[in-house]
């Protein structure tokens, strides 16, 4: 439930070094990702540690025994993809909104390229996540029997 608080002090903490005159880096725009990533994947995040607690420390079900295969991982992966995109628009927002506020384009370099790499990153991942349309996984043999 605190997530959101660490997120608005985290951008506060950011964009306040910005303001006192500092050129942005990484470090920086790591900020704006990891609320991106906070916003879109936070809830299945929780979700996962949840299930591997469970599963190390109290006897549940082994998560990894629930893959699934064929349309049904194809449309996960395309699900996926969909909340890396809404990560990186989330997270370009605030890298362009920092720009923007700095008014700098030289200190302001690294959130540019940052929201380029990104956006490759992207391009990959809807190739590998839309590649599963065309070609299921398949179930290995043993488990077929």
């Amino acid at each position: 439930m605190a997530t959101p608080i660490v997120d608005v002090l985290l951008m506060v903490a950011t964009v306040m070094d910005l303001q006192r005159g500092a050129t942005a880096n990484m470090v920086h725009g790591i900020a704006a990702i990891y609320i991106g990533v906070s916003i879109a994947y936070g809830h299945q995040m929780i979700a996962w540690a949840d299930r591997y607690f469970l599963y190390w420390y109290k006897g549940g079900d082994n998560p990894r025994s629930s893959k699934v295969y064929g349309s049904e991982h194809a449309s996960r992966e395309r699900v996926g993809w969909l909340r890396h995109l809404l990560a990186w628009g989330i997270g370009s927002l605030f890298l362009l909104a920092m720009i923007w506020w700095i008014g700098d384009t030289e200190r302001t370099t690294a959130f540019s390229n940052l929201i380029r790499v990104w956006g490759i990153i992207l391009g990959i991942d809807f190739i590998i996540s839309f590649s599963y349309s065309l070609w299921p996984r398949k179930m290995p043999l043993e488990k077929v029997k």
